[in-house]
């Protein structure tokens, strides 16, 4: 990945970053990623942000499995977490997960797997 891409390990084989773009989807695949979550809404930054149709053309371009999983920063249902587990539990790791900061990654990643202990 870019040095400009900050990963945050949140587990020994899964990080959340911030925003990625399209083009960041081949630096993840070269950097040894399987798969990626997107948690972003699309324009929740505004016409700026990259959608998830971009996103999801040019992560599977470079062969990585894609889930898209839009939560609201500060609220995630009882649906969206137990989604979240499903996708834990099927996706090839090493897994980036990414939304606007990596915060909201990060949290939901951590009440998915609480669901299994």
């Amino acid at each position: 990945m870019s040095q400009s891409v900050s990963l945050q390990p949140i587990a020994e084989d899964v990080y959340a970053a911030p925003q990625l773009s399209p083009e960041a989807m081949a630096s993840a695949a070269e950097a040894g990623f399987k798969a990626v979550i997107n948690n972003r809404p699309d324009m929740e930054g505004g016409p700026d942000q990259p959608t998830n149709e971009a996103i999801e053309a040019a992560a599977k371009a470079a062969g990585l499995q894609y889930a898209y999983l839009p939560v609201q920063g500060a609220y995630q249902s009882p649906e969206e977490i137990a989604q979240c587990a499903a996708l834990l539990k099927d996706l090839p790791r090493p897994l980036l997960m990414f939304c606007r900061s990596g915060a909201r990654s990060t949290k939901l990643y951590h009440q998915a797997i609480a669901l299994d202990e």
